[in-house]
């Protein structure tokens, strides 16, 4: 009896001794992987870079409008990557549809922004529409801030934008199947560019021409901050990170993805290379060997239109230029936040890395980067030019410089204003926007998007610039100013930027994952719970890893502190 249990344990040793037939797990089927090959490409000679898994997901996405199973499959083996990995980053984007193999893909998605723009607009009666009347091969889904909120209400027919979108406008489209961009307007491209003058300076800066501190002295002079949202002060950072050990690295972020901006879009689509001239001479002072802009999914036509001309500045380099690559994003608000967005370059899930270190000194690919916004980077040639106190020489109520308003909402022209910073909102909605639409008086506004906080007509006054709104309660932010009338709600405005919030939310940190979602289902009740709100605020700021979190309880102490009246709270003594 020991022999033969001996000898059953030596045939279950040689068994498990010998090599698997194939690996462990879901197999690669040929014809996906011949699929997969046939979109991507053949690995080069050291594989495929892990960086562009998010690139190559997009190309799937798009060929078979949504993510197979056995695609994704075959994706991880061609990248020699764990197919839990891909699936986890394809998981984390909204624009990504994951499908089983036995799922049949829509032919066309219609996506319908729900975000506080389109709302007033009447954005949910339209999406219901559009629910009733598309039906079978046609998804119909609400999605958050399309960045078109001065073309409210917006949507989107497979990669192309739909503004003041009507019933009429979007099944039209589907019936044709119309999925190509629209033609811009007018935009100025690379020969007009040049003919004008256009890259002569950053010849100058790059041939050593311009002094590099010169210029970095000239960004400092002018008090230029970082118009994405933070405000850092430019040239500090240009300072900050030439002094890093190289090679150093930029990343430009053009997601735009706060609910109420979209001013980079307009400027992208209608000077794309005065933002570029931008780019190169940052590049140049900083010593930057490597450009990455990353630019937001729902911005189809400026993509279309950025790759063009970035092939022709390529074909007719005016200098020496950095490798500059454009990635595209997948849908996901966190991935504006800076780190996350460096995460989602490197083709993973765009949550925010914890500080320190900062990304000036550990960035992207581990190495010093240089981050920028697009308006930013749109200022440069034109500050340099024009020097610094031209720039400064402009603004009210003790500030300085000029600011691009993304407005929207009730006023009668909507749109992106070029206006002196530190103007209060009055004035920009009476001198710039045409006054309040008709029928509509100032009841409330967001000073800074979703994010900013809400103030009353009361407080149309106070000037809009860095650090003049924070005794508010209320952040400039992007300077994305929608405006609110006697016919909207402070309490409805807050609850639809908090659901935003929550749906947005990566989830990496508790109090902002928990958080957004709780506050939200408070916040859709007839009276507020003042006291659990502003205990779940205060957890959600100072426990979150990033803004998101941190900014996200403005709304509910903004409407408890002004608005108290439309919630029937009243606060514990």
């Amino acid at each position: 009896m020991a022999n033969t249990t001996l000898i059953g344990l030596n045939q279950v040793r040689q068994q498990l001794r010998q090599p698997r037939s194939q690996l462990k797990g879901r197999q690669v089927k040929p014809e996906a992987r011949d699929e997969v090959q046939a979109l991507i490409g053949l690995p080069p000679v050291n594989g495929h870079r892990r960086d562009l898994l998010i690139e190559h997901l997009h190309v799937l996405n798009d060929h078979f409008h949504g993510l197979f199973e056995r695609h994704i499959v075959a994706l991880a083996a061609e990248m020699r990557l764990p197919v839990v990995e891909v699936f986890e980053v394809a998981s984390f984007y909204h624009h990504f549809q994951i499908l089983k193999d036995e799922d049949v893909a829509p032919r066309m998605t219609v996506r319908v922004c729900d975000s506080l723009s389109c709302s007033l607009a009447g954005s949910d009666t339209l999406l219901r529409q559009l629910q009733r009347d598309l039906r079978g091969d046609v998804q119909v889904v609400n999605v958050p801030c399309l960045g078109r909120c001065e073309q409210a209400p917006a949507a989107q027919v497979g990669q192309q934008a739909v503004a003041y979108a009507t019933t009429e406008k979007v099944t039209r489209l589907v019936t044709e199947n119309h999925t190509q961009p629209l033609a811009l307007p007018h935009a100025l491209l690379f020969d007009e560019y040049k003919k004008a003058g256009g890259y002569q300076l950053a010849l100058q800066v790059a041939a050593g021409l311009k002094d590099h501190e010169s210029v970095i002295q000239c960004l400092e002079s002018s008090g230029l901050r970082g118009l994405g949202g933070a405000g850092f002060p430019a040239g500090r950072k240009w300072r900050i990170v030439r002094s890093q050990p190289g090679p150093r690295l930029m990343a430009v972020n053009i997601d735009e993805g706060e609910p109420g901006t979209f001013k980079d879009r307009t400027g992208l689509e209608a000077d794309p290379h005065r933002f570029l001239e931008g780019v190169l001479i940052a590049a140049s002072v900083v010593g930057c060997e490597a450009v990455y802009i990353y630019l937001r999914d729902e911005y189809h036509e400026a993509r279309v239109l950025l790759t063009e001309e970035l092939a022709a500045l390529k074909l007719n380099p005016p200098c020496a230029l950095p490798r500059i690559e454009l990635r595209r994003g997948a849908g996901a608000y966190i991935c504006g936040e800076e780190s996350a967005m460096i995460e989602s370059i490197e083709g993973k899930r765009g949550e925010p890395r914890m500080r320190p270190p900062y990304i000036a000194e550990v960035g992207l690919f581990g190495r010093p980067t240089l981050e920028h916004n697009f308006e930013t980077l749109f200022w440069v040639r034109e500050l340099i030019e024009q020097g610094a106190d031209s720039f400064a020489s402009h603004g009210r109520h003790g500030r300085k410089g000029l600011r691009r308003f993304s407005v929207s909402g009730r006023v009668k022209h909507p749109g992106v204003k070029l206006a002196p910073a530190g103007i209060s909102l009055r004035e920009l909605v009476d001198e710039y926007c045409g006054g309040m639409a008709e029928g509509h008086t100032l009841y409330a506004y967001l000073p800074g998007g979703a994010s900013g906080g809400i103030l009353p007509a009361r407080l149309a006054d106070v000037p809009l610039d860095f650090d003049t709104l924070q005794p508010y309660g209320c952040f400039i932010g992007s300077a994305a100013v929608m405006v609110l009338s006697q016919h909207d709600g402070a309490r409805e405005a807050a609850l639809n930027v908090m659901r935003f919030f929550a749906h947005e939310s990566c989830g990496q940190c508790t109090p902002c994952r928990v958080g957004t979602d709780k506050a939200a289902q408070l916040m859709a009740s007839e009276v507020w719970d003042a006291d659990t709100l502003q205990d779940l605020a205060q957890v959600m700021g100072d426990a979150s890893i990033c803004g998101l979190g941190q900014a996200a309880p403005n709304p509910i102490r903004c409407v408890l502190d002004y608005f108290p009246h439309e919630v029937g709270a009243e606060l514990k003594a």
